[in-house]
């Protein structure tokens, strides 16, 4: 079925190689600005936020590669994101867990004006893979990933203003956890997206 030639014109393959690009940039800087802020902050949630910001920017390079070829390598990048994903948010649980146990008192202020840089950039991160997004499997992935952040981004905003009101750092671990687990169903969504695309080629 890849050469039934109804796949993207050279034009739209150029466009969605640009958007790809653009958003693998943004995303890899807001996982170093997320994660060092997270690290000051000691935020669970902006931590979390920051490295699912560095899945997102290796699912936009295996995006990238999967231009312009065959249905299968693309069944196969989703593949990969979506283990990608999966780790990540394994990972995020785990360290959910021990900020729990040994985890100092998040920076509410911090966490609001990171989380919503991050929103910001995601917002148009978006709305660049809406235009571009296709039935490929490799672009959906690509616009799952970003859609989980915006929801992820607004979740850490709220977390930060609990946390300015109350004083209480559960709230943080709460939103940590949250993405944490949101971050496992997008993976599982992809990889199910993947298995039936490849069962169709």
């Amino acid at each position: 079925m890849s050469d039934c030639g109804c796949g993207p014109t050279a034009v739209e393959t150029q466009a969605q190689r640009r958007t790809l690009w653009i958003a693998l940039w943004l995303n890899a800087a807001m996982f170093f600005v997320e994660t060092t802020a997270g690290l000051f902050a000691h935020s669970t949630g902006l931590v979390a936020d920051g490295l699912d910001m560095l899945t997102d920017a290796t699912a936009y390079a295996i995006a990238l590669a999967s231009i312009g070829r065959s249905g299968r390598f693309k069944s196969n990048a989703a593949t990969l994101s979506g283990t990608l994903l999966l780790l990540v948010g394994l990972g995020l649980l785990v360290d959910v867990v021990r900020r729990m146990l040994w985890g100092g008192e998040p920076e509410g202020g911090w966490m609001i004006v990171i989380a919503g840089v991050a929103l910001a950039v995601n917002v148009y991160v978006l709305r660049l893979l809406s235009r571009q997004r296709r039935d490929e499997v490799h672009l959906k992935a690509a616009w799952i990933f970003t859609r989980a952040d915006v929801v992820a981004n607004a979740a850490v905003i709220l977390a930060g203003l609990a946390v300015l009101l109350t004083s209480l750092r559960y709230f943080d671990l709460v939103v940590g956890g949250a993405i944490a687990l949101y971050v496992v169903k997008e993976a599982l969504e992809i990889l199910r997206e993947a298995r039936i695309s490849r069962a169709v080629d």
